[in-house]
């Protein structure tokens, strides 16, 4: 007995299902990088902001933490030191070590507790290492 194959159509291969799962993929990740804050520092309390949004590029972070004694500050989740003159040489060997015409930036995450002119103090020795490129972190205020 012979069998008529004139009704069975050629095997396709779908691309819509395929490409829908290839978007929510790249959405997934895109979303997922977005969502990850590069901070190397310590966990701080940080000053909320309704306008503070998330940075992704590369950047210097200092620390500022309040003790008893003064100011705890820490460079890229190093050491921590009391001091803001250790801090200007360790800039100044950040700046040393950047390639010509490239700035150095550096994102400030400074303690609830840190009092102003102990902020200020900082700026300062940021500012005689010769850097401006300064950003002050917040975390973002949550909507009543």
């Amino acid at each position: 007995m012979k069998l008529s194959r004139k009704g069975i159509a050629p095997v396709r291969l779908e691309m819509t299902p395929l490409m829908d799962i290839i978007f929510l993929l790249l959405v997934f990740f895109i979303y997922a990088m977005m969502s990850m804050a590069v901070h190397h520092g310590k966990q701080l309390d940080l000053p909320q902001s309704s306008s503070a949004a998330v940075e992704m590029q590369e950047a210097v972070n200092i620390t500022i933490l309040s003790d008893k004694n003064g100011l705890l500050i820490s460079v890229d989740g190093g050491e921590s030191f009391s001091g803001v003159e250790r801090l200007r040489e360790i800039l100044t060997e950040k700046k040393a070590k950047e390639p010509e015409g490239k700035e150095l930036d550096l994102q400030i995450f400074a303690d609830k507790t840190v009092s102003y002119q102990s902020l200020y103090s900082v700026l300062d020795s940021v500012s005689q290492a010769g850097l401006s490129r300064i950003s002050l972190q917040a975390s973002l205020q949550e909507a009543p």
